[in-house]
C-alpha cells in the first residue's frame, strides 16, 4: 500500500475578486510535501492567480480580496500575524520572464542573504557555489562569477533566478511558466532540475505546456473559468480523468 504523502499547503475554499470580479471560486486542495504539483488550463482560468495566493503575491494590487484560507504547516498565511516578508523567505518564486538583478552572478544569488543581515563572506561564497551547483549552472559560470548577469543565456538567466530562490533556503518554490520563453534544450535544463529539486523542495508549477505537466509533475490540478474542477495524481489525470471538461481539455478539444 502507497505511503500516504504529508501535506504542505492546504487551500480550503479559497476565493479571490479583483473588484467586482471574481477570478477564484472556493479553491480546496491539498498540495504534498516535496513533490511536483502542476496548475494546467487555459489563458485566464486561475491558475496563476492562485500560484501568487500562496505567497500573497497578490496583496500588491490594491483592489484584491480574499476569502477561506490557505494553510502552510499548520498556519493560515493570511492571519493578520503573519510576516509577509517571512512568509516569502519560506517560498520562493520563479517567474515567467527570467530577471536577474542588472549585478554580478555572485550578487544576485547573494542579495537576499544580505538584505537583513550581515554574513560572512565564506558562508556568502559557500551559498553561491552549492546554489548554482543545485541549479546546474555552477560549471557554466564559476569562472565569471563577477560578470553581469545581464550577459548570460536566456536558460542560464532563468537557472540563475531558481538559484537566488533556493539561495535563501525556502520549503517551498512556486514557478509561473518558467519555461515559457527558452528554447527546447534550455527547457530541458530547467525540467532536468525541476525533477532533481523536489527531493528537497515542495514545487508548484504553473504552465500551459500538459506535455511538461506530464513529463516533470507527480500531481496536477485543471483550473477553468477560477474553478478547480479536477485534482489528482498526475498519471491518473491525463489518462482517465474522472470529469469530463478534463478529458475534453487535454484532449484538445479546447483551449
Amino acid at each position: 500500500m502507497a505511503k500516504e504523502l504529508a501535506t504542505k499547503i492546504h487551500s480550503s475554499k479559497f476565493s479571490v475578486h479583483y473588484g467586482p470580479k471574481q477570478a477564484l471560486f472556493d479553491i480546496t486542495l491539498d498540495i504534498p510535501d516535496r513533490r511536483v504539483t502542476a496548475f494546467i488550463g487555459p489563458s485566464g482560468c486561475g491558475k496563476s492567480t492562485f500560484l501568487r495566493s500562496i505567497n500573497r503575491m497578490n496583496d500588491l494590487i490594491d483592489s484584491v480580496r480574499n476569502d477561506g484560507r490557505i494553510i502552510i504547516d499548520g498556519i493560515d498565511v493570511y492571519d493578520r500575524t503573519v510576516d509577509v516578508a517571512v512568509l516569502r523567505r519560506k517560498i520562493g518564486m520563479v517567474f515567467q520572464k527570467s530577471i536577474p538583478f542588472p549585478k554580478s552572478i555572485y550578487e544576485n544569488i547573494t542579495y537576499g542573504l544580505t538584505l537583513n543581515e550581515r554574513v560572512s563572506k565564506s558562508t556568502l561564497n559557500d551559498v553561491v557555489e552549492s546554489s548554482l551547483r543545485r541549479s546546474a549552472l555552477w560549471d557554466e559560470v564559476k569562472d565569471r562569477l563577477q560578470h553581469s548577469a545581464m550577459g548570460l543565456s536566456g536558460g542560464q538567466q532563468q537557472r540563475l533566478c531558481i538559484a537566488r530562490a533556493i539561495a535563501v533556503n525556502p520549503e517551498i518554490l512556486l514557478m509561473d511558466e518558467p519555461c515559457s520563453a527558452l528554447d527546447p534544450i534550455s527547457t530541458t535544463k530547467v525540467e532536468e532540475l525541476i525533477t532533481e529539486l523536489k527531493d528537497t523542495y515542495t514545487i508548484v508549477l504553473v504552465t500551459h505546456n500538459m506535455q511538461q505537466a506530464a513529463r516533470v509533475s507527480d500531481y496536477t490540478g485543471f483550473f477553468l473559468l477560477g474553478r478547480m474542477i479536477e485534482f489528482d495524481r498526475t498519471r491518473t489525470l491525463f489518462t482517465s480523468p474522472s470529469v469530463k471538461e478534463t478529458e475534453d481539455y487535454i484532449t484538445g478539444r479546447f483551449g
